[in-house]
């Protein structure tokens, strides 16, 4: 119980970092970083209002992202770490995503431990260590392949991450190994198989050393230490796989790429942001912004406490991350996409800042065998990773009245270039797309086409003599 003078002293603290963010004090502003130490959760929930309000003011922004970060992380106060995030994002650029992984122990390869039960044709079952859960240590299972490899030669990798309903695949692993790669595909949500194994949406077991369970059950967890919540683990757990296959024999550590599907896919550009040794990486589907236009802020968040969603969305948007890759990033996804829409898709591949390749399909379906069968996850790899030739590049795009036109380099031959367009309204998932042929100009590397009457979105598309096909972003014509 706190005596009168405890009191004082709050207020009194409490009033100090109120007057230091009204007036702009800059002179204030070590104070305000002291005060966010203090035992008194107002103090430091006003002593981080403050702060932010002093982010244009000049001060330190290094020194008040390292003091809010942790606020904002593990105070034990609801309110007082929606202050410090708020505040965080005040200082924009400055702020780097609040969570942080242990990059240095998840960069060694991880104790690997037998799976017994667990057999498939190809492949190694096993367990490797992950983060603690709880403070208990978790184990995750995995799928891992490595294909022949000529004596003094080494192949590259990739990191297979599945996606909702789904767990550590081995047919997903022996497609990649067939393809000349090494792979590991983990269950990221402490699961194992159920037998037989299936693709989507299967009754997975969980393991006497699992960690948080995944997706959506994650939005009920958002009052948990970050360390024990599900995309903390989900990242981890790719990290230390990714560890885990560069060290095997025949493997190229520097020639590694990540693919996931759906959730792997938003999965996918966390740990592209994060682990600094991928060489590329492949979403499909998955992407930032989910709580603009998802399936999550149609259902999920509608059913939870505004607070707990907007913690969620502060902590793990992929939003936060995405500014922070910088490897090349092939975007795969359809038209009509229901848990990632195009409108967010594009938010998302307008923020990293290194190359990226864009490609879409009319109404591609959404599964992990359409997953992971596009040709361009592989041809954008294997460009990367191998030496193969690149997907065609779409340099510029326009529109001149009913016309519209993009400019396309190519290392192999056009065969077809198609205009993708829609006349509907309303949610993304519902619209009608129709396919027409468009020109393409193998002298100039023009491609054009003629609008319908009443067209309201639209997009080019071009595909090579693999028929792997580039997509411009979509326009809308309102």
């Amino acid at each position: 119980m706190k005596n009168p003078m405890d009191r004082q002293l709050e207020k009194r603290l409490s009033e100090r970092a109120v007057a230091i963010g009204r007036e702009g004090e800059v002179a204030g502003f070590g104070e305000l970083l002291d005060l966010l130490r203090s035992t008194s959760a107002n103090a430091r929930r006003l002593a981080a209002s403050a702060l932010g309000k002093l982010a244009w003011l000049g001060v330190d922004q290094a020194a008040a992202v390292a003091a809010l970060a942790p606020v904002a992380r593990h105070d034990p106060h609801t309110q007082t770490r929606q202050y410090a995030l708020k505040a965080l994002k005040a200082y924009g650029a400055a702020a780097e995503p609040l969570v942080s992984w242990p990059l240095a122990a998840l960069s060694r390869p991880p104790a690997t431990f037998p799976a017994p039960g667990f057999s498939a044709p190809g492949v190694q079952a096993l367990f490797y260590e992950s983060v603690p859960y709880q403070g208990k240590p978790t184990r995750v299972f995995a799928w891992l392949g490595v294909p022949e490899v000529p004596a003094g030669q080494t192949c590259p990798g990739v990191v297979l991450l599945h996606g909702g309903g789904g767990t550590a695949m081995d047919e997903w692993v022996r497609l990649w190994n067939a393809r000349g790669y090494a792979a590991i595909a983990m269950d990221q949500c402490g699961c194992v198989p159920g037998a037989p194994e299936t693709r989507q949406f299967g009754n997975h077991a969980r393991h006497e050393f699992s960690g948080p369970a995944g997706w959506d059950d994650s939005f009920d967890r958002t009052a948990d230490p970050i360390e024990d919540q599900w995309p903390y683990h989900a990242v981890a757990a790719a990290i230390a796989g990714h560890s885990l296959l560069a060290a095997q024999p025949g493997v190229d550590a520097g020639r590694i790429g990540l693919t996931g599907i759906s959730w792997g896919g938003y999965a996918t550009c966390l740990v592209a942001a994060i682990d600094p040794r991928l060489r590329c990486a492949v979403p499909v589907y998955g992407c930032g912004f989910i709580g603009h236009d998802s399936i999550w802020s149609d259902h999920a968040f509608r059913t939870r406490p505004a607070d707990q969603v907007r913690r969620w969305l502060e902590l793990w948007d992929a939003s936060h991350y995405l500014p922070h890759v910088t490897v090349p990033i092939c975007w795969i996804s359809g038209t009509n996409d229901g848990p990632y829409p195009l409108s967010i898709l594009q938010k998302s591949y307008r923020l990293p800042t290194g190359p990226h390749s864009l490609c879409i399909r009319v109404e591609m379906g959404h599964s992990h065998p359409h997953g992971w069968a596009p040709d361009e996850i592989g041809v954008f790899m294997d460009s990367l990773l191998r030496g193969g030739a690149p997907l065609p590049r779409l340099r510029e795009q326009g529109r001149d009245g009913a016309k519209v036109w993009a400019v396309c380099e190519s290392d192999r031959p056009i065969t077809k270039a198609e205009l993708c367009v829609t006349r509907a309204l309303g949610h993304w998932t519902d619209r009608k797309w129709s396919i027409h042929p468009a020109r393409f100009d193998a002298a100039t590397g023009r491609i054009e086409a003629d609008l319908p009457p009443r067209a309201t979105v639209w997009f080019l598309n071009v595909f090579d003599d693999r028929n792997c096909v580039t997509s411009t972003p979509h326009a809308e014509c309102l």
